[in-house]
């Protein structure tokens, strides 16, 4: 995997240290090298805590999420270089090209290490949210290269994630939220069905609202966010809907 992680990096040896310096990484914002020590700790044992787990997700979240973002902003560059035919456009699309793959092989990586270790250990809700984690970087993966293979890979991960859900989670549970809602941003963002990518956020929403009050207090906050993010997606596709536009995520989560 291509990574921006200084040379002169030195990975702590067992698990508590190398905890220590992803969270340290974290807070300075060095995400490839909290992406390396969290690596190791799966190494270590793939079996993780929900605050390992977390902090697998906010590593490769951020590490890719800089490289989304560059690419968003060259792709368009590029075609407005290209519009103005001022000759730089190949230029930019070298430079695009170059992230686009440092964004393939992040997401590669941990769809990799996910299956192949991660996704043995675990109950339910464990599941549900690597799945989904899967889901999610097949869908980053065809954000930068329309790549169809992904498209379905992405399709059969987040599917199997909701089925496990329904049938283990109840439907306010903060997992199976994250999952309706990234869900159904791969919807209406990838596939095109608006219509599906609504209803789904609706229908989950509305149920979600009536179990709230049986959360316990830490799972209550983490839904309303999550429910929040709901809203505003249903808010900005609506008003896409009525100006007959293509829709734009608001937000996704971990």
């Amino acid at each position: 995997m291509t990574t921006t992680a200084s040379p002169k990096f030195r990975l702590p040896t067992n698990r508590d240290d190398l905890i220590f310096a992803a969270k340290l990484a974290e807070q300075a914002e060095r995400y490839d090298e909290m992406v390396l020590c969290m690596k190791e700790v799966v190494k270590d044992s793939a079996k993780l805590s929900q605050d390992e787990r977390n902090l697998l997700s906010v590593a490769y979240k951020n590490s890719v999420g800089i490289r989304r973002a560059s690419w968003r902003i060259l792709s368009s560059i590029e075609q407005r270089e290209i519009q103005k035919n001022t000759g730089n456009a190949p230029k930019v699309q070298e430079y695009r090209e170059m992230v686009e793959q440092e964004l393939s092989e992040i997401c590669e990586d941990i769809i990799n290490l996910l299956e192949k270790d991660v996704l043995a250990h675990g109950g339910s809700d464990d599941r549900v949210f690597f799945k989904k984690m899967q889901g999610d970087y097949h869908r980053y993966h065809v954000e930068a290269t329309n790549d169809e293979g992904h498209t379905q890979a992405a399709l059969r991960a987040y599917t199997d994630a909701l089925e496990t859900a329904k049938s283990n989670l109840p439907v306010a549970n903060p997992t199976r939220l994250g999952l309706v809602l990234n869900l159904s941003v791969f919807y209406y963002e990838i596939l095109r069905k608006t219509e599906e990518g609504i209803t789904l956020a609706k229908t989950n929403f509305d149920e979600a609202v009536q179990e709230l009050e049986n959360l316990p207090e830490a799972e209550y906050k983490e839904a309303t966010l999550i429910m929040q993010l709901i809203r505003d997606n249903l808010t900005l596709w609506s008003e896409d809907e009525a100006a007959n536009k293509d829709g734009t995520q608001v937000e996704d989560v971990n």
